[in-house]
């Protein structure tokens, strides 16, 4: 089988979902999951993308960003996991597998396209019965806790059911 191929374009919003390890629960661990939300802040911090919503299950992540234009989703996505992976195992002196390889993309193409993928996003733990209420699930971007970046203009001018262009 080949190598998956992600069909991306500069300036385009993505609804991304990677998964743990062997669909694990690592993330349930408290110190491991800020350990990954810190570094998708970090991440956004340094400019590799505008982070809109994400949310970190027990073993999986979703997101919704928009990388710079120097960067690559790819990119985005290598700095994100292969960077808490590093800090996970430093923080656990052992060397385990963290996340699975690769990811999955759905380009964003319209603003009712964004709203869907944002409320889905938020209201994962929810529908997972984790939580009652998608703001008491510390890991995700609808607890209020975190910075998010908004919606991008070009995704927010466009009516529902129009398509964005993808560069």
């Amino acid at each position: 089988m080949g190598k998956l191929v992600h069909r991306t374009a500069a300036g385009s919003t993505y609804f991304v979902t990677t998964d743990a390890w062997q669909k694990r629960s690592v993330f349930q661990v408290t110190q491991t999951a800020e350990i990954v939300v810190q570094r998708i802040l970090a991440c956004r911090e340094n400019g590799a993308y505008s982070l809109h919503e994400f949310v970190l299950m027990p073993d999986h992540l979703h997101l919704l960003i928009t990388p710079s234009y120097e960067m690559s989703l790819e990119k985005a996505m290598q700095l994100i996991k292969g960077g808490s992976s590093f800090l996970i195992n430093k923080s656990r002196g052992a060397k385990m597998e963290i996340w699975q390889s690769g990811f999955h993309e759905w380009t964003i193409r319209n603003g009712a396209d964004f709203e869907a993928k944002a409320r889905y996003i938020r209201m994962n733990p929810v529908v997972a019965k984790l939580v009652e209420r998608c703001e008491d699930w510390a890991f995700g971007s609808a607890s209020g806790k975190f910075s998010l970046d908004p919606k991008p203009e070009r995704i927010g001018a466009i009516a529902s059911g129009a398509e964005a262009p993808l560069s």
